[in-house]
C-alpha cells in the first residue's frame, strides 16, 4: 500500500536523487524491491513521476525518475500534512515527558520519606 508517508519519502528522495535505481531507492527507504517497483509504477500512473531513459556507458538502459509539476505539487501538499502530523506527535510526546518527569519527581520524594 502506498501511504502518504511513503509517497512523501519517495518523492523527496527522487527529487534530490533522480538517478537512483529502484534497488538503491529500496535500500534507502528500507523497503523491498518489489514494493519499490509497485510504488514507482503507482506514482507514474498518477502522473506524479515520469521516467527518462537513456543509454549508460555499459550499453544498458539507465533511468532517471523526475517529478512532474503535479508531483512537485503533491510533494508540497504531503510536506505540509507530514509536518502537521509530526508537530502533533511532538506535542503529545512533550506532554507525556512532562507528566513522566512530574511522576518521577513525586515518586522520588515519596521514596525518600520512607
Amino acid at each position: 500500500m502506498l501511504t502518504d508517508e511513503l509517497r512523501f519519502k519517495i518523492l523527496k528522495v527522487l527529487q534530490d536523487n533522480p538517478d537512483l535505481n529502484q534497488r538503491q531507492l529500496a535500500d534507502h527507504l528500507n523497503i523491498s524491491l518489489g514494493k519499490t517497483n509497485y510504488c514507482i509504477q503507482a506514482l507514474i500512473g498518477k502522473g506524479l513521476l515520469k521516467v527518462k531513459n537513456f543509454k549508460n556507458n555499459r550499453n544498458k538502459l539507465a533511468y532517471s525518475y523526475l517529478l512532474t509539476p503535479g508531483g512537485m505539487e503533491e510533494k508540497a501538499k504531503l510536506t505540509i500534512r507530514f509536518l502537521k502530523r509530526k508537530m502533533e506527535e511532538y506535542e503529545i510526546l512533550k506532554t507525556e515527558i512532562e507528566e513522566l518527569t512530574r511522576d518521577s519527581v513525586q515518586y522520588g520524594q515519596m521514596s525518600q520519606k520512607k
